[in-house]
């Protein structure tokens, strides 16, 4: 009987570590320390679905999205109904599209899209994976099953949930057309109905630089700078838009520095990406 109540109390004091561990481990991830997650993930035993996912989600950000995608399957076995798990199945099978060879790309478009139109059917509110379908819609061509008519049937769906969300995609949808003066109407819109959104101001300045407009792109900049000063997302979008144009890249690559001595997410763009524009604004 002891033997039995000491093994019982082994594996109960197992299982009730996970929850603490795994908060550690998310914490970890949100820090974007994703090795130390993954350390402490992989040392738990058994796995429930949850650590699946954020095992996955960790090797995403690591661009092994081979390793992505096999722990989030094992998350969808147990708990096949979660849009989240869905979405983030079609996250993983899409960069590997982006990173494969061209033999293997198509089909992992299509299994990226599958799993993204999977996420939306779980939950038609989730506004992420709306968005992901979104941008498969405006950018996959036809044969992939991509479409204009289609992006703007989720446009709309976004709209529906998010009104500001709704401009930001339409305006995209409208840039995709050509239709620049619509586009610019958007962007204008989702301003001036969100005028503390950082984000809106981000994507109006891109869009006035792209037009050459670089006096209107910077004035925007500003006002984003002065709602938040110094945010990563901020500082990472001047420098990138600086660097494709070719213009003040001195200064792109001071914002850069600051970008990579700052504490980011993991909605952030990753180091290694900030990394390369430096290298790439240095002539190297």
């Amino acid at each position: 009987m002891r033997l039995i109540a000491a093994a019982f109390f082994a594996v109960w004091s197992l299982l009730a570590a996970s929850p603490a561990e795994l908060e550690h481990a998310r914490k970890l991830y949100s820090n974007t320390d994703y090795d130390g997650s993954l350390k402490i993930l992989q040392a738990i035993d058994p796995k429930e679905s949850a650590v699946h996912e954020l095992i996955g989600q960790n090797y995403y950000m690591l661009a092994d999205y081979k390793k992505a995608m096999e722990s989030l399957e094992k998350a969808l076995v147990g708990d096949p109904g979660n849009s989240n798990y869905e979405l983030w199945l079609g996250r993983a099978f899409g960069r590997r599209a982006e990173t494969d060879s061209p033999f293997t790309a198509p089909s992992h478009a299509s299994k990226a899209r599958q799993h993204f139109e999977k996420a939306v059917e779980l939950n038609p509110r989730n506004l992420e994976a709306l968005g992901d379908l979104f941008e498969y819609y405006l950018q996959a061509p036809g044969f992939l099953g991509g479409g204009l008519d289609k992006a703007a049937d989720i446009a709309g769906r976004i709209a529906a949930i998010d009104p500001v969300e709704g401009q930001g995609t339409q305006a995209k949808l409208a840039e995709h057309r050509k239709d620049f003066d619509t586009a610019e109407r958007h962007l204008r819109m989702a301003v001036q109905m969100a005028p503390q959104q950082v984000g809106r101001l981000i994507d109006l300045a891109k869009f006035m630089a792209k037009q050459g407009r670089y006096q209107e792109s910077e004035q925007s900049f500003q006002k984003a700078q002065n709602i938040a000063p110094n945010a990563p997302q901020l500082i990472y979008a001047r420098a990138d838009i600086y660097i494709q144009q070719g213009r003040n890249l001195k200064t792109a690559q001071e914002l850069l520095k600051l970008y990579l001595a700052d504490q980011l997410t993991p909605d952030d763009p990753p180091r290694a990406d900030a990394e390369k524009l430096l290298r790439k604004a240095a002539g190297g």
